[in-house]
């Protein structure tokens, strides 16, 4: 299987299953002298670890990483950073009648009608596990960028029908609650309908929001490499993710040309912006405005409903009802995996343009 490396000099492996021995993430091309300990990669997967409220998965994983190369006495070596988290409550018999029988919604028969040969356990590579590695290599792009004054953080703006009204001022410094919204109000409401959901044995999406601020002009490479191609990339990338839109995005298109376009002015001998409808992005280069990003999650695919579907052994129809621990909404949970993936697309974009040099 190809497909598993993301960036170009910031450049990242994952790897593992959601019911093997373990999942984990290479980082190849980070600086060296980078101060980095294990708990710097920890805090950002903690917030992804299943298990810690109401609205997520009760799959008990306590995610404990361990870096086994690429760091010497506090600091990145300049070599391939190797990063492991151990699969300790796996739990894959209730997968085990699906050996043969494709989950609507899953990666099941895809992956089977290209290789012929697929890991049922969870999903085997498919799985949302998948996503430790990200957070972990994330975690190290994140601290890097940090250096040099940019953050990254993302919020839930929607579950179903229900919307946050928050400003993205808020956003960079809110506590994040079990749903991960900057307006409480909202919030509230979030919870109570994911629980609605959850006891009719089905699930629900959202939609998230990245921003990152601190972001210098010039990041981007034109024509096809545009930095904003690479952040729909990155973001696509992400199982769960099932539309990507920068700035204004779809709203763009019931705008008029006098309404999208971000005026321009002079404000202490520098230019400065009026608005920021193109979300810190023109032409594929960086604006050096706040970065916007939104994403479309879709519902979880594992519900109780039953479903229909095919039994690829025996050549019939099937129903199924798909028992097991999953998350009723996965917006929440994929908060950090989208933050981590936004890093990491700046991280590269910043060493290609040369903000961030080979050596600290």
């Amino acid at each position: 299987m190809s497909g598993n490396i993301f960036g170009r000099v910031f450049r990242v492996v994952t790897w593992g299953e959601s019911h093997g021995v373990a999942v984990g993430a290479v980082v190849d091309g980070c600086p060296s002298n980078l101060p980095l300990s294990e708990e710097d990669i920890q805090v950002e997967l903690n917030r992804r670890r299943p298990g810690q409220s109401e609205v997520t998965s009760k799959r008990m994983e306590k995610d404990r990483v361990t870096i086994l190369s690429g760091v010497f006495e506090g600091k990145t070596t300049g070599t391939p950073i190797s990063m492991i988290v151990w699969n300790r409550d796996v739990d894959s018999s209730p997968y085990e009648k699906f050996r043969y029988v494709p989950r609507p919604g899953h990666a099941d028969l895809t992956y089977f009608l290209k290789f012929g040969h697929r890991d049922h356990r969870g999903g085997g590579r498919s799985s949302g596990r998948e996503t430790v590695g990200r957070v972990c290599a994330g975690a190290i792009a994140k601290k890097l960028l940090s250096l040099f004054g940019i953050k990254i953080r993302g919020h839930v703006v929607r579950i179903g029908n229900v919307i946050s009204e928050a400003s993205p001022e808020r956003v960079f410094s809110y506590k994040e609650n079990s749903v991960r919204c900057v307006d409480e109000r909202a919030a509230r409401e979030m919870e109570k309908l994911i629980k609605e959901v959850a006891e009719t044995g089905d699930s629900i999406g959202g939609i998230v929001e990245i921003l990152a601020s601190g972001i210098p002009p010039g990041l981007g490479e034109p024509v096809f490499d545009k930095l904003d191609a690479d952040i729909a990339k990155a973001m696509m990338s992400i199982g769960a993710v099932k539309g990507v839109e920068i700035g204004m995005g779809f709203k763009s298109a019931e705008m008029r040309g006098s309404e999208m376009n971000d005026e321009m002015r002079f404000k202490d001998g520098r230019i400065v912006f009026t608005s920021n409808n193109a979300g810190g992005v023109l032409g594929g280069i960086s604006t050096g405005e706040l970065l916007k990003v939104r994403i479309a999650v879709k519902p979880t695919p594992s519900i109780s409903k039953s479903q229909k579907t095919v039994d690829l052994r025996e050549q019939k129809d099937v129903e199924i009802s798909i028992k097991g621990r999953h998350d009723p909404s996965i917006v929440p949970r994929i908060v950090p995996v989208a933050e981590a993936m936004l890093g990491i697309v700046l991280a590269d974009h910043m060493m290609l343009s040369g903000f961030i040099p080979r050596r600290l």
